[in-house]
């Protein structure tokens, strides 16, 4: 007899795309969450991610790019040269006019003096430095230089001594020091460029809002987790269905959020007699939960963090900003401890900023609070990032924006009320 398919089932199935739930499906990387600047303007362009690749000559730099270009295939990306129409053979530009480049989602800027000015290295959001032997850069010259733009020997020889060289010793090593990235031996480093291409995937796949603030995570999706938020999302599900998926997601924010505290290294020995060197988990810590929805979060962490302390606050959040503070009991020792925020939506961050602060009144450490939440409206973001930019917040998903009811949009309703049956 077929097992019978549910809805639940289908909608996990049929889950996919970026993890942002303001962002299109179509595979492009256009998001329609506001910028930072200028919220109301949800049309605002996505800035690409520019990357400098300079070098001395015949160093690789043409064949790294085009390796990167080829393994960001799913991406729009455009290679600009330094002087895009040149003539090798008269050493000038063969025409004042220049190439024309669609807007795309990475733009590669290659040529031996791109780190000069300062003005162009400041628009790069990675810089490659490719560092190859200057033996093997010379016997690539006179190659490409005979073969492909016919020259002689002894012209190509005459100027490499007379004008490269001397230029590379002056101007384009000493940019050597601007690179983020070396890569030695050029297009032969396979490893490397493997590297580069999953940390831009990386970075392309990030909100703008954690490029402007690198102290805001979030969790990388799956079809799972996105499968997990429609589920939550969607009006229609029964209580036990949304508790049960919400558990799930809050579960992997904490197990994410475990992972920024500081650890030590420590060696254990394992039932072969082996020594085995990893490393030793924080044990100072404690969670904090601001009432009543952040008590979701508390069983979560409580199954990561045998007999962890968990403290509490309460914040009057109708008619006054969420900035009247109630109730709060928190572990004496709360200034000794890292202290893990929970709240599952993270909307204005005005409630957010007066928990914040009464923990740095009680003496925690600003860079001691990691805020963990399922899902954070840009607005809170850069609400709480502004005023406590040394916090870490981990969120599962960045929504929309807010309304004029200043509630998270598409958001997910009133959280508590839905996980603790309250909304009939």
């Amino acid at each position: 007899m077929p097992e019978e398919i549910t809805p639940i089932d289908i909608a996990m199935e049929a889950a996919s795309g970026p993890h942002f739930s303001g962002l299109r499906l179509d595979g492009g990387l256009l998001s329609t969450s506001p910028s930072p600047s200028t919220l109301a303007d949800s049309n605002s362009p996505k800035r690409p991610f520019v990357i400098g690749v300079s070098g001395g000559t015949a160093s690789g730099k043409t064949t790294v790019c085009d390796m990167i270009i080829q393994q960001l295939h799913d991406h729009r990306v455009v290679l600009v040269n330094q002087v895009p129409i040149y003539d090798f053979k008269k050493h000038r530009r063969s025409s004042e006019s220049f190439r024309q480049v669609n807007a795309s989602d990475v733009i590669i800027l290659e040529g031996i003096l791109v780190f000069h000015d300062a003005r162009v290295r400041n628009l790069m959001n990675m810089k490659i430095f490719v560092d190859t032997d200057a033996d093997v850069r010379l016997a690539r010259r006179i190659r490409r230089d005979t073969v492909e733009r016919g020259r002689d020997i002894d012209s190509v020889l005459e100027q490499y001594a007379k004008f490269v060289k001397p230029a590379f010793d002056d101007f384009v090593l000493p940019s050597k020091k601007y690179a983020d990235v070396i890569i030695p031996r050029g297009g032969d480093n396979h490893v490397a460029i493997d590297l580069i291409v999953q940390h831009i995937r990386t970075k392309l796949g990030q909100h703008d809002l954690c490029k402007i603030y690198p102290n805001v995570y979030v969790i990388q999706s799956t079809f799972q987790i996105r499968g997990m938020h429609t589920l939550i999302r969607d009006c229609d599900i029964s209580k036990h269905d949304f508790v049960f998926y919400s558990d799930r997601l809050i579960r992997l924010v904490v197990e994410h959020g475990l992972g920024h505290l500081p650890f030590t290294e420590k060696q254990v020995v394992t039932p072969t007699g082996s020594v085995y060197t990893g490393v030793d988990f924080c044990k100072k810590l404690c969670g904090v939960s601001i009432i009543r929805s952040g008590e979701s979060m508390e069983n979560a962490l409580r199954a990561c963090c045998k007999g962890i302390k968990i403290g509490k606050i309460l914040i009057h959040r109708d008619g006054d900003n969420g900035k009247q503070l109630i109730y709060e009991k928190l572990p004496k020792d709360i200034s000794e401890r890292h202290v893990l925020l929970l709240d599952p939506v993270l909307a204005t961050g005005n409630s957010a900023n007066q928990a914040i602060e009464l923990l740095i009144q009680k003496g925690v450490p600003e860079s001691h609070i990691i805020f963990l939440n399922l899902i954070s409206a840009p607005e809170g973001i850069q609400c709480v990032c502004k005023r406590f930019p040394s916090l870490k917040i981990v969120t599962s998903e960045i929504d929309v924006a807010l309304n004029e009811e200043f509630r998270v949009v598409p958001g997910m309703g009133e959280f508590g009320d839905r996980y603790f049956g309250t909304d009939d």
